[in-house]
């Protein structure tokens, strides 16, 4: 029996996505959401997050999404934790690199809130 998705570390730059997702994980799919703002925070929050899932934006201003994976890949905490990344950035030669990168899947934004706990627990079942 896998492990329940419950506790997911969210890095969005933008203040009004952040919100929107947060709020969207947090009422309609009952996680918890550690949101971060920057590459960097999610560093910074990432050892107390005890996270079961990465879900990172790929754009971002210094360090990007996949930037910030390469980073907490190099963290006991998140070392093996699933990522999912979220971008408008949707080409397929763009999701086969985030897929290569370990992507469990890749979500285009905009996204839609009311569906979007929903898509995470469907990548969250068909995980190996």
């Amino acid at each position: 029996m896998s492990s329940p998705l419950c506790r997911i570390l969210y890095v969005e730059d933008q203040p009004d996505i952040r919100l929107v997702a947060k709020m969207a994980l947090e009422v309609v799919g009952g996680f918890t959401v550690v949101a971060c703002a920057s590459g960097q925070e999610a560093l910074n929050c990432a050892p107390d997050a005890m996270a079961d899932l990465l879900l990172l934006d790929v754009m971002m201003p210094g360090m990007d999404g996949p930037s910030t994976l390469q980073a907490l890949r190099k963290l006991p905490a998140t070392a093996q934790t699933p990522v999912i990344f979220m971008t408008a950035k949707v080409q397929a030669a763009e999701v086969a690199l985030y897929k290569s990168m370990g992507a469990l899947e890749v979500i285009s934004k905009p996204f839609d809130p009311m569906k979007l706990s929903e898509q995470l627990r469907q990548v969250w079942a068909a995980r190996p």
